[in-house]
């Protein structure tokens, strides 16, 4: 928590700009700034905000998901959400997951696909127990239902699959683990075929890790 009546944190810094939190001594907010960004990945990195923007504006109203405060050029302003990552908190409740499904499907019902549930810092455990959703760069927005669109969805409920698979592989369904022995093809194109290039890129020219931003996430939200 931020205690001061005006305060600061840096949470994360990288070639994208940097994350920090802010207090006003009334509210929280998260703050993605790209103008620290370096000059060739600038416009991508604006690019992403804009789609973290779009996808907030769309879910707008949503419990579970961060209210979008501000976006202007350089900057996005979102509401800080109280909780702790998944890989922290390690949800062992049935509850959470059924209450994560149940947000997944409010997602997509409003035509947004978050594409980057593979990361467990992007799933918060609240302090009642409840889940919600952070970092929307990746995420898709679309008016009708696709046949790319349902595929995306699928990825995001398969992904949120493997997560209870790691903590309550008993609490399973029979469809869950359909679900998880038939991933899309487009995943299996995804793995085979691009994720090698996005692991040279992220791991070789950025120096990112697998679980990127786990630790400098702790405490975005």
């Amino acid at each position: 928590m931020l205690h001061s009546i005006s305060d600061e944190r840096v949470l994360k810094q990288d070639l994208f700009g940097e994350v920090r939190l802010e207090a006003d001594g009334t509210a929280s907010t998260v703050v993605r700034d790209t103008r620290g960004a370096r000059w060739w990945l600038a416009p991508l990195a604006r690019w992403l905000m804009r789609r973290e923007a779009a996808a907030l504006a769309a879910l707008d109203g949503i419990d579970g998901v961060p209210e979008l405060v501000a976006l202007d050029r350089h900057t996005l302003r979102r509401a800080y959400l109280d909780g702790q990552p998944m890989h922290v908190a390690r949800p062992r409740d049935p509850l959470y997951f059924r209450a994560a499904a149940r947000l997944l499907r409010r997602l997509h019902r409003a035509g947004v696909c978050h594409n980057d549930l593979a990361k467990e810092p992007n799933l918060l455990v609240r302090p009642d127990g409840s889940p919600a959703l952070i970092d929307f760069q990746l995420a898709t927005c679309s008016r009708t239902r696709h046949r790319l669109f349902r595929a995306a969805a699928r990825e995001d409920i398969r992904h949120l699959l493997k997560h209870k698979r790691q903590y309550l592989p008993g609490q399973l369904t029979q469809r869950e683990l359909d679900i998880l022995a038939r991933p899309a093809p487009l995943s299996r194109v995804w793995m085979s075929v691009f994720k090698p290039v996005y692991l040279f890129i992220t791991r070789r020219l950025l120096g990112w890790a697998d679980r990127e931003g786990a630790g400098d996430r702790r405490h975005e939200r």
